[in-house]
């Protein structure tokens, strides 16, 4: 980050921007502070919010759950971790998570590297419920469904 951005902060990133009802993401750190390098996202998400069963091809995502408790499949494991757990899905790893807990789930998200941020602005800008080709764009594919069933995902229509 150069000493100005430091200084004053990304003003740009400073809002909450949704993936869908459920769901909303803040960028912390954006890929252009760190070469490219990593994107840290904080992530709140209602209970009963998941994502489906997806792959990134081109980054590792590391999660630090905050507050709630996310059921999380990583490859053919599943648990269910709280506040202080850290979780790494390597890239190329199916994988799904939601939110176990009757309150909200906050999560510390890094994707490393970190340009699939683009991925998150393009799916809360979208003016349509198709997100196949943003996914593809980004090397993200939808593998499988939710953990469970009518749980909200990004996926679901976007009001």
């Amino acid at each position: 980050m150069s000493n100005a951005n430091a200084a004053h902060g990304d003003h740009s990133n400073s809002g909450w921007l949704h993936t869908s009802p459920g769901e909303r993401f803040k960028i912390l750190t954006p890929a252009s502070d760190t070469d490219g390098a990593y994107t840290l996202l904080e992530v709140i998400a209602d209970p009963q919010y998941g994502v489906p069963m997806h792959i990134h091809d081109n980054e590792n995502e590391h999660f630090i759950v905050l507050e709630g408790t996310m059921r999380i499949a990583n490859d053919d494991r599943t648990s269910e971790v709280g506040p202080g757990a850290a979780i790494t899905v390597n890239k190329g790893v199916p994988h799904a998570w939601y939110n176990l807990s009757e309150v909200p789930l906050r999560l510390l998200v890094v994707f490393s590297p970190g340009n699939v941020e683009g991925l998150f602005r393009e799916v809360a800008a979208r003016q349509s419920d198709d997100i196949a080709a943003i996914l593809q764009r980004f090397g993200c594919r939808i593998v499988g469904p939710a953990l469970l069933e009518d749980v909200h995902t990004f996926n679901s229509p976007h009001v």
